[in-house]
């Protein structure tokens, strides 16, 4: 946000918003959906936003810290719930950007695109799927 030319109050005040418009957005959406805070130590370093029914797991949201990243956190975390995903025999579901390189790991493991909504593509990994059930 930085090249935006705006003073770092205006930028905090923007992002707030877009954070509390995004909670309150999944909030209506996504009712009884758990949001959990990762932690490393006694320091927050992403966030892993799930809906649970009874016929799906949605991943809502999947986020770490640049710094955090491709340290197998987040692929722990997948793996999680890929094997919830496997012993409750529902499908593992999320959106991701068109464009963002890491469809091409949601597809290693095992997650096959389905329709797109504007610039997010559906992913979805049935259980079994890399089993070639």
């Amino acid at each position: 946000m930085t090249g935006t030319g705006w003073p770092d109050d205006e930028i905090e005040l923007f992002l707030r918003m877009q954070f509390d418009l995004q909670q309150k957005h999944y909030q209506a959406h996504y009712p009884g959906a758990d949001f959990q805070v990762i932690w490393a130590d006694t320091r927050p370093i992403g966030r892993l936003y799930v809906h649970r029914t009874a016929s799906e797991i949605r991943i809502m949201d999947i986020a770490l810290l640049p710094e955090q990243r491709r340290q197998g956190i987040g692929t722990e975390l997948l793996l999680t719930l890929i094997g919830e995903s496997e012993a409750k025999g529902i499908p593992l579901t999320l959106h991701v950007e068109g464009n963002n390189p890491i469809r091409a790991y949601y597809a290693r493991l095992g997650f096959v695109p389905g329709e797109s909504r504007g610039i997010y593509c559906f992913m979805e990994r049935r259980p079994g799927a890399l089993a070639g059930e």
